[in-house]
């Protein structure tokens, strides 16, 4: 299959980057501690230079439930510096311990403790990456109510960073405006709203979000491809309101964000039928895509086939931000976690494709 090329963002940030990439440990009671220690474990060469951030004994608890018969345990080091993670054997995970963190929770139970240390994790990785301290962050699944019985007041990881940049930058979150974006080797997408209720999303598709969402995308891929992205614009109803038939939000909306866009000189096309545009944005060996980037109007709209295509090869990206920052498509397996079963093909894909992104 022909690899797409990873997205590139503009950062503000000018210090020296320390080539250390931090992988915050997510919600404790999922699969997030086993999938970090199973990257450690199998793609050694690929995670030299990374750091877990979270609790010891928590990743120790992981490192131990994805013990294999006739295998070394998977050492576990403490360490007080990210400097030395440079210096840190390969097969070792290297865990940087914050304080404060709980210990070891119950697998796969929902609690505040568990989403405030999500959630501490992500806030120190995020301040260390705009300070220059690390080249970026990899993030592990955390658990939406989790975070929210913990009192956090972002939604999720995209809303929680989107905070800490505009603090950073002394700047409202308005002023710093983000999207997320899932890219697989077969298909991209980003999204004009995220975490929020359906009828939510249909009253964000507003003309100004639809321009600043192509606008943003079309920015970050620029620099990644080199030239002008080919950009395609799902329509919200059916076959994109079928000329008014099915609602008008193409019509008054969709479109005249589209013609505004072109008239800039960008490569937009659509409002296009939602059933049928990622089919022709897919990328595979045989076909190469009529487009780079699918931009679609809501969260399951544009996921629901990235990760159909595999979710072992998906990549959530925040497009906008002034740090890099990747994820794996899934989410915490509550179900599993604690089995030792859980698939870390994303959370390395995700790690690939940050030091990709951090150069």
């Amino acid at each position: 299959m022909n690899s797409l090329a990873p997205t590139v963002f503009p950062a503000f940030a000018t210090a020296p980057v320390a080539p250390v990439l931090a992988v915050t440990q997510g919600d404790p009671a999922g699969i997030g501690p086993e999938i970090i220690a199973k990257a450690f474990r199998d793609v050694p060469a690929l995670m030299r230079g990374c750091i877990a951030v979270g609790d010891v004994a928590t990743l120790r608890r992981a490192a131990a439930c994805i013990r294999r018969s006739g295998e070394p345990d998977l050492p576990v080091a403490v360490i007080e510096s990210v400097s030395e993670a440079l210096d840190m054997p390969a097969r070792c995970l290297p865990v940087l311990p914050l304080p404060g963190l709980p210990g070891p929770l119950p697998w796969g139970q929902i609690s505040a403790e568990a989403g405030r240390a999500a959630a501490d994790c992500v806030e120190w990785a995020a301040r260390a990456a705009l300070r220059g301290e690390i080249a970026g962050l990899v993030t592990a699944p955390l658990h939406k109510e989790a975070l929210a019985a913990a009192g956090i007041a972002y939604p999720g990881h995209t809303e929680l960073l989107q905070a800490e940049a505009a603090a950073h930058q002394g700047v409202g979150m308005d002023a710093m405006p983000v999207r997320m974006m899932l890219a697989s080797d077969e298909l991209r997408t980003v999204l004009v709203s995220i975490h929020v209720s359906l009828r939510e999303a249909i009253a964000a598709v507003t003309f100004d979000n639809v321009v600043q969402t192509v606008q943003i995308t079309h920015a970050a891929l620029e620099l990644s491809l080199g030239r002008s992205p080919r950009i395609a614009v799902a329509g919200l109803n059916p076959h994109a309101g079928e000329g008014g038939l099915f609602g008008r939000e193409e019509l008054e909306i969709i479109a005249p964000a589209v013609a505004q866009l072109r008239d800039q000189g960008l490569d937009v096309h659509g409002p296009l039928p939602p059933d049928t545009v990622f089919m022709r944005a897919r990328s595979t060996s045989d076909w190469p895509g009529e487009f780079d980037v699918v931009v679609a109007m809501y969260h399951d709209q544009g996921l629901i086939p990235v990760k159909y295509l595999g979710v072992d090869k998906g990549v959530n990206v925040t497009l906008g931000l002034p740090l890099v920052r990747t994820s794996p498509d899934h989410g915490t397996a509550f179900d599993i976690a604690g089995k030792g079963v859980a698939d870390a093909s994303s959370l390395i894909e995700a790690v690939r494709m940050a030091r990709q992104l951090a150069g």
